[in-house]
C-alpha cells in the first residue's frame, strides 16, 4: 500500500515539475523581443553580422617545443609535478591486467594467465602440431599503432 502512495506521489510531482518548466519556457520565449521587419523583409534566411574591423581577439598560446623524451615522460607524469609516481608508471598497465583478470577480482591467478597464454599459443599454432615454427612465432609479434595524421583540418 506504501509503495502505490509513494507512486502516485512521485508521479504527481513529476508533473508538476514538467508543467513548471513548461510554463518557465513560454515565459522565456514570450519576453523575447520580435525579429525587426526591416530584417525580415531584406532576407529572412540573413545570418546577423557585426563591424569588426577595430576589434582585436587575444594572441593564442605558443607551442612549446618538447623532445622526444620530454613527451615520453609527461605521458606518464599525469599530474605535471614533474615526477612520475609509481602509480602514474602503472596505469598505462591497467588496461592489459584488466583483460587478463576474467573474473574482475583485482587479483591475477595463475589459471587466469595461463589461459590467456594457451589462447594465445594456440591462436598462433595455425597447423595445430603443438609448436610454433618461425612463421608462426612472427605473427604473434604486436601489430605496431597506424600512423595518424599530423593535423585534423
Amino acid at each position: 500500500m506504501n509503495r502505490i502512495v509513494l507512486g502516485a506521489v512521485g508521479a504527481l510531482a513529476l508533473v508538476a515539475l514538467g508543467l513548471f518548466w513548461w510554463q518557465g519556457r513560454a515565459e522565456v520565449e514570450k519576453g523575447a523581443p520580435p525579429p525587426s521587419s526591416e530584417t525580415l523583409a531584406a532576407d529572412p534566411m540573413a545570418l546577423p553580422s557585426a563591424d569588426v574591423s577595430g576589434m582585436r581577439g587575444p594572441t593564442p598560446p605558443e607551442a612549446s617545443e618538447l623532445t622526444k623524451e620530454q613527451q615520453r615522460f609527461f605521458r606518464y607524469d599525469r599530474n605535471r609535478d614533474q615526477r612520475i609516481s609509481r602509480a602514474e608508471m602503472l596505469s598505462t598497465r591497467t588496461d592489459g591486467f584488466r583483460k587478463l583478470d576474467k573474473d574482475g577480482n583485482n587479483l591475477l591467478t595463475f589459471e587466469e594467465w595461463a589461459v590467456t597464454t594457451v589462447d594465445r599459443f594456440e591462436g598462433a599454432d595455425k597447423d595445430g602440431d603443438g609448436e610454433l615454427t618461425q612463421r608462426e612465432f612472427a605473427a604473434t609479434a604486436p601489430k605496431p599503432a597506424p600512423k595518424k595524421p599530423a593535423c585534423k583540418c
